[in-house]
């Protein structure tokens, strides 16, 4: 159990343990001053109320507030989610691309090498045709 969570039961635990104590100070009625007028109400439970009522509208704001925090990180996790995805249709479509552009130059290499072996090749034939011609006059 989280230390916050423990803190908190052991206050209310100590303030319930006040209040049973003392109930009998807590009900007692006293001559209250409303301003315009007064009025003769328990006091002690009065002050209980309304620490009550504060106590429910600040875990109402709190539930609010991780309420509010859950949406907005499932917000971005979808929007990270949907950036992850376009990330990876760029880098996919950049590997084609290099892909297209590897294999034009592998073509265009082939191409010059065959040309190459080509003159190469009509290079030593006319070569040997010469030495055949010069064996041939002697």
């Amino acid at each position: 159990m989280p230390f916050r969570t423990l803190l908190l039961i052991l206050v209310l635990g100590a303030l319930m343990l006040f209040v049973v104590v003392n109930w009998a100070a807590f009900t007692t009625p006293t001559t209250l001053s409303l301003l315009v007028g007064s009025v003769q109400a328990p006091l002690g439970l009065i002050m209980l109320m309304i620490t009550a009522a504060l106590a429910a509208i600040f875990l109402g704001y709190a539930f609010y507030l991780q309420t509010s925090v859950l949406m907005e990180t499932r917000r971005m996790t979808r929007e990270l989610a949907a950036q992850r995805q376009l990330a990876d249709q760029a880098e996919a479509s950049r590997f084609t691309e290099l892909k297209s552009t590897l294999e034009g130059r592998l073509e265009r290499l082939e191409q010059g090498l065959r040309t190459a072996l080509d003159q190469a090749g009509n290079g030593l034939s006319a070569q040997i045709a010469e030495l055949d011609d010069r064996i041939a006059r002697r």
